[in-house]
């Protein structure tokens, strides 16, 4: 806890999906840190990209409707490992990804799995049937990769903006001006895969350490800040 702020990050990926750590590392890696609360977002992927997958052998790299269960009940067995070593949360949460190209939309708080074949706005419906957050992640192009294909979500940014609790106005190292300039309810995320990752833009939130209240301040947006989460430096003599 940074004052009275919470430490967060509501963009983690693990070896569930296509990260680089298995989940326990993660936590321990962002616990070790002194983290306040963290979301677990391992991809669940639309159907047609996983056949694609299987039928050229790739990794699968995402959770399968038939395991979503299984990998619910994994976070919430590490959530209390977590709470009970770091008094960090954990909020179970996943990045529902449609077509890869097409939108990636963060639930947080995920309760049942979610359908990344449906439209955007039956989605965002769907998290929030479930009492969850919607994050709109990486909505823009980024300066670290050149032009992405993934930006359904800002092109048709007017129809969606008041859909989501909050847009990414940072992810990893990438700040997306466009968030700010327009107003729209912001949140900052690392979108983690591999240690390095640990090190780029994250939130501070200022709310009691619960879920419901970190959702509730990220649904308000006027206790959320960004913050640049970097290595500590040796003190100079």
């Amino acid at each position: 806890m940074l004052g009275n702020w919470l430490l967060c990050d509501f963009h983690i990926h693990t070896s569930i999906s296509d990260g680089r750590l298995p989940l326990d590392e993660v936590v321990d890696l962002y616990g070790a840190k002194g983290f306040d609360a963290i979301s677990i977002t391992d991809h669940i992927l639309d159907s047609k990209t996983l056949k694609e997958r299987q039928k050229k052998k790739e990794p699968i790299g995402a959770i399968k409707r038939e395991n979503f269960q299984n990998y619910l009940q994994l976070l919430w067995k590490e959530a209390e490992r977590a709470w009970e070593k770091y008094k960090m949360l954990l909020i179970p949460g996943a990045e529902i990804t449609n077509n890869w190209k097409k939108y990636h939309i963060l639930a947080i708080d995920i309760k049942e799995y979610i359908d990344p074949t449906l439209p955007a706005k039956k989605i965002v419906e769907e998290i929030h049937m479930q009492g969850a957050i919607a994050i709109a992640c990486h909505p823009h192009h980024k300066a670290t990769e050149g032009k992405q294909p993934y930006i359904h979500l800002w092109r048709y940014h007017k129809k969606y903006v008041t859909l989501f609790d909050a847009w990414e106005v940072a992810n990893r190292d990438d700040l997306f001006n466009v968030i700010g300039l327009k107003k729209f309810n912001y949140i900052a995320n690392s979108d983690f895969h591999e240690p390095w990752h640990l090190y780029s833009w994250k939130s501070l939130i200022g709310a009691e350490r619960n879920p419901e209240a970190i959702k509730a301040a990220i649904r308000e947006n006027s206790k959320v800040s960004v913050y640049l989460f970097r290595k500590e430096k040796p003190i100079e003599e």
